[in-house]
């Protein structure tokens, strides 16, 4: 039989009952909490006895020592801190190193109660394991949101270089704590941690690196945010510097006068920033001096050398492997015209091309020698196309594919597309 230590029903009753009374005592005195908050102290006017007796039962409230006043406790006032979103009291730290340890030994739990049997208290520890994970996500997600929002208050708005140098400091302190916690996450640990269940698997490997991806483009978002902050900050701290400089010097000169610094044949340092212009100059050849001097400057130049470029062994490679490469295509053409001149000698019968490369014992490949008939007949006129018939014998590639293969070109001449007789045929061929 089970006690009532052991009945999780009475556990989870008696968790629920216990919350709840601690959060009705919040909201019951709710004024005086948030008052010591503002302030050092719990004012205790607004509270009786009994009332301050259950708060610091509750561990809400408590007393520093006996001669202090009553404070909050530092989680309460974290919390409030939290819900106000204050960052000048908000503390936000990611302790990912106690949280991994705790996930270790919830993990381990977990293949206990399953080993064993305890259906409950295997959904008890997958529980636990996603309110941690939810809790580490949190914790992330609180200190870049806190970040952002220093970001936007104390680190953009500061009126002096020093304080914009300890902010800068701050922010990317942060930012470093807050990656070196990331990085203690290892997925190559988890992984072989979980094993084969495909919850822990789910929750601990794939939305644990979801989550994680979307704090990491959030940390660079805060970096991008901060430099364009701190590059703009420096901007108008030049600006007002130069400002308040030359309002010193005016106090200092009360009488000075800007000059015309165009018409100064001597411009300062400061103001001469820009780089000489060479003046265009061209030959006077209506002086009757200007045209010898540029005879002679023309006689006295240096005439140009043309030197040939040298000839290397891997040049004439290349042109040798060229030249035959044209006498092979060249000969390739030869051969099809004259098997164009047999369709015409033949009275406009029918030849196949194939048989007639078999017959001639020709070295050309089939595909190569198909290739330039089909090309050969595309490349005539128009008068000359009409005069042949180009029939090839293919067929599907296969009842999946469209794709059609050629296997033979049959060429013969046609009669009805004018009046041309194989003897004109042949004329124009050749």
């Amino acid at each position: 039989m089970m006690d009532g230590a052991s009945d999780p029903h009475a556990l989870e009753s008696r968790l629920i009952s216990t919350g709840a009374e601690r959060l009705a005592l919040l909201g019951k005195h709710a004024e005086a909490l948030m008052a010591g908050y503002a302030r050092d102290e719990v004012p205790l006017a607004g509270l009786s006895k009994t009332a301050l007796n259950r708060l610091l039962a509750a561990r809400i409230l408590w007393r520093p020592d006996e001669q202090g006043g009553v404070k909050l406790a530092p989680k309460v006032r974290e919390l409030i801190a939290e819900m106000l979103a204050d960052e000048t009291r908000r503390h936000v730290n990611a302790d990912v190193a106690e949280t991994l340890e705790l996930l270790r030994s919830l993990v381990q739990s977990y293949r206990k109660a399953r080993e064993a049997g305890e259906y409950w208290r295997q959904e008890q520890q997958l529980l636990r394991l996603r309110q941690e994970v939810d809790d580490l996500n949190g914790r992330f997600a609180d200190a870049i949101d806190s970040l952002w929002r220093r970001l936007n208050s104390d680190f953009g708005f500061v009126s002096h270089l020093g304080d914009k140098i300890r902010e800068n400091e701050r922010a990317q302190k942060q930012i470093v704590r807050l990656l070196d916690g990331l990085e203690l996450i290892d997925f190559t640990e988890l992984i072989e941690l979980v094993g084969g269940d495909g919850a822990l698997r789910k929750l601990l490997v794939s939305g644990l690196q979801q989550q994680l991806t979307q704090h990491y483009t959030s940390l660079r978002e805060v970096q991008r945010r901060m430099i364009e902050l701190l590059a703009r900050f420096r901007q108008q701290q030049s600006r007002s510097r130069l400002v308040a400089g030359m309002a010193a010097f005016l106090r200092e000169h009360p009488g000075f006068a800007p000059g015309n610094y165009a018409r100064r044949s001597e411009v300062p340092t400061l103001v001469n920033r820009a780089a000489p212009l060479i003046a265009a100059g061209a030959a006077a050849l209506d002086h009757d001096s200007d045209p010898r001097v540029l005879t002679d400057l023309l006689h006295g130049l240096p005439r140009p050398v043309s030197r040939p470029e040298p000839v290397t062994a891997a040049g004439v490679a290349a042109l040798q492997e060229n030249t035959l490469v044209a006498t092979r295509h060249q000969a390739l053409k030869e051969d099809v015209e004259r098997f164009y001149l047999s369709v015409v000698d033949r009275g406009g019968e029918p030849l196949s091309a194939l048989e007639y490369l078999q017959e001639g014992e020709f070295e050309w490949g089939e595909e190569i020698w198909l290739f330039q008939v089909i090309a050969e007949h595309q490349g005539l006129p128009r008068g000359e196309q009409r005069a042949f018939r180009l029939r090839q014998q293919e067929t599907q590639a296969s009842p999946f594919n469209h794709l059609r293969l050629i296997h033979d070109v049959i060429i013969q001449l046609s009669w009805g597309g004018g009046s041309e007789t194989p003897q004109a045929v042949r004329r124009e061929a050749r």
